[in-house]
């Protein structure tokens, strides 16, 4: 059986050893293992097809399947973007982490504002077509009038 001096010891040897491998542990962010993209890539899913999110009360939402493949190519771009231009210049990965963080809300951004700009655009024709043709029908209708009126004149 040890005795209470030999506890102690212990202890104080274990927090020693403890102490020394904390000091010595580096904390890495970058790159993030795939099940952290993985799970980013479902959070961009959420956000572009859910009408709940900021973006699509303001863009409009985007179907699940499109939604699920602009979330692939956000992230891998983003991803390819952020390791490339700072490669070796940061060791935790901190500045890494935010220019893949800030090309994602970029991409993201243009990606609804693209889909916006294209189905107002696609529905933007018919909109302008039906007043063009209203007012045809009501510029015949005056003419219509006008020389109807001139003619009991």
């Amino acid at each position: 059986m040890a005795g209470p001096d030999f506890t102690a010891a212990m202890k104080s040897h274990q927090v020693g050893d403890t102490s020394a491998k904390l000091n010595n542990l580096t904390l890495r962010i970058w790159p993030p293992t795939q099940r952290t993209r993985d799970a980013v890539i479902n959070s961009l899913i959420e956000t572009l097809s859910s009408s709940q999110s900021l973006l699509s009360k303001r863009y409009g939402t985007i179907p699940k399947e499109e939604a699920s493949a602009a979330a692939m190519s956000i992230e891998q771009e983003a991803f390819s973007l952020a390791g490339v231009s700072l490669s070796g210049e940061d060791d935790s990965g901190m500045e890494i982490l935010q220019v893949y963080s800030k090309q994602m809300s970029k991409r993201m951004l243009d990606t609804v504002k693209a889909r916006a700009a294209s189905t107002t655009s696609t529905a933007a024709p018919s909109a302008s077509a039906q007043v063009d043709s209203n007012d045809a029908v009501s510029a015949g209708g005056e003419e219509f009038i006008s020389s109807s009126t001139k003619a009991e004149a």
